[in-house]
């Protein structure tokens, strides 16, 4: 998959962006919603779609060294997650499409550049 930075993945998804650099690379992607699963699953550069908001999601994406995470189907992370996910450096997007959507979308723009 040829890489490409967040910003202009955001761009071409219309993502509402919640917090996080937009200037790091995305090579892959990865959806899961269990923890335990997704952090023996993601590899670095992944855009992770999920849509679990907890705390410890920021924990995950930055121990994998996700490109970032997609709130799908609308999900909003609380406070104390974006405060996790800012000390972190972990960028998080939500989205109203469900991973399904948003796995077909990124990899048709990750594989065509």
């Amino acid at each position: 998959m040829m890489p490409m930075k967040l910003n202009v993945l955001a761009d071409r998804l219309a993502l509402t962006h919640i917090c996080g650099e937009l200037d790091k690379e995305a090579s892959g992607v990865y959806t899961g919603d269990l923890l335990s699963w997704v952090m023996s699953h993601v590899e670095a550069g992944d855009v992770w779609i999920t849509i679990m908001s907890n705390v410890n999601v920021a924990a995950v994406a930055s121990l994998t060294e996700a490109a970032c995470v997609i709130l799908a189907e609308s999900v909003q992370p609380d406070e104390e997650t974006m405060q996790a996910a800012k000390e972190k450096n972990v960028t998080i997007f939500s989205d109203s499409r469900s991973a399904y959507q948003l796995c077909c979308c990124l990899g048709a723009i990750l594989s065509d550049g």
